[in-house]
């Protein structure tokens, strides 16, 4: 009786065998359809409007947040008495050709002394000398590109709409290289926020 259920399992197991090989061989009949992923991308991507950071190589998620655009032209502000339209446009880096000066600025972290106008930020130029500085919505509306100098920057640097820092950290040398005009000489160390 042994014997038999032995030969009964070998048969068994011989089929079953037989069975998962001929199922294999066959297939299932299944085949992939047509990948259409990339245009469900498209069509969402249509559906996005596009943001308008600023440029170049902005490295922030949502561009920084706080300030919005205003398209040229569309802005309505009113003059200041006795001021013309011209005048209430310009900011610190509009500085007419004969009155633009330079100001040797240590930039301590970097190792290097470089010459900048008075009419460009401290941003803008150290990225000229290729330099890796941090940034986020280059608009005074962050402290990403946060720095410290050795001195008030009150008196030393003018700022192009900063809403970030108060009088006691301006005081303190706090600054914001991305809208930062120098008006004098000072040492500044990158990447400090108060």
């Amino acid at each position: 009786m042994v014997a038999i259920n032995a030969a009964g399992l070998a048969l068994g197991i011989a089929l079953t065998i037989l069975a998962v090989v001929l199922h294999f061989q066959q297939g299932t009949g299944w085949s992939p359809g047509e990948d259409i992923s990339q245009d469900i991308l498209d069509k969402r991507a249509a559906q996005v409007e596009e943001p308008e950071f600023p440029e170049p190589m902005n490295r922030a998620i949502g561009g920084g947040g706080g300030a919005a655009a205003v398209p040229a032209g569309e802005g309505e502000a009113e003059l200041a008495e006795g001021e013309t339209a011209d005048e209430a446009d310009g900011g610190p880096g509009d500085i007419p050709e004969d009155e633009i000066e330079h100001y040797e600025i240590e930039f301590a972290k970097e190792g290097e002394t470089i010459e900048v106008a008075n009419n460009e930020t401290l941003l803008d130029r150290g990225e000229e000398e290729g330099w890796d500085l941090p940034y986020a919505c280059r608009q005074g509306q962050c402290v990403s590109c946060g720095g410290k100098i050795d001195g008030d920057s009150r008196e030393l640097i003018e700022h192009d709409d900063q809403d970030m820092l108060d009088d006691n950290e301006l005081s303190e040398g706090y600054t914001l290289t991305c809208v930062a005009y120098p008006r004098g000489e000072f040492t500044l160390e990158t990447n400090e926020t108060p």
